[in-house]
């Protein structure tokens, strides 16, 4: 197995700015496209638990859009062979007058439809 393949890296490289447009600008639309669209699909954010396509698609959909922007400090792609990898990151978001920081890991997986989101988790730091 090939890890960190140039070519599959730059993939994810190229993808995520995608998804990261797609969520402070609220496009549920695109955000819900770049998930593996499965019942077996499971994303953990700060305050749920979503399991299924239908679930991450409804809380998308009922979501304030507003106060998403954040700033990327740090992310990472890794990839595993040509078809799988993670992209994790480390963010700060401006709310209230205040800085929180936050991190977000996502599992990509290489399916016959493109490349998709199959596990996702974010969390907020302390």
């Amino acid at each position: 197995m090939v890890i960190n393949n140039a070519a599959t890296v730059a993939e994810l490289q190229e993808l995520y700015p995608r998804y990261e447009q797609a969520l402070v600008t609220n496009d549920v639309e695109m955000l819900t496209a770049m998930f593996w669209a499965s019942p077996s699909v499971m994303r953990f954010g700060v305050t749920e638990n979503l399991y299924g396509i239908e679930e991450l698609e409804a809380f998308r959909k009922a979501r304030p859009a507003t106060n998403l922007a954040r700033k990327v400090l740090r992310l990472d792609v890794v990839t595993f062979g040509h078809d799988f990898g993670s992209v994790t990151l480390e963010f700060e978001r401006e709310a209230n007058g205040k800085i929180t920081r936050g991190r977000q890991s996502q599992t990509w997986v290489r399916l016959p439809e493109g490349w998709r989101i199959v596990a996702a988790h974010v969390s907020l730091l302390p």
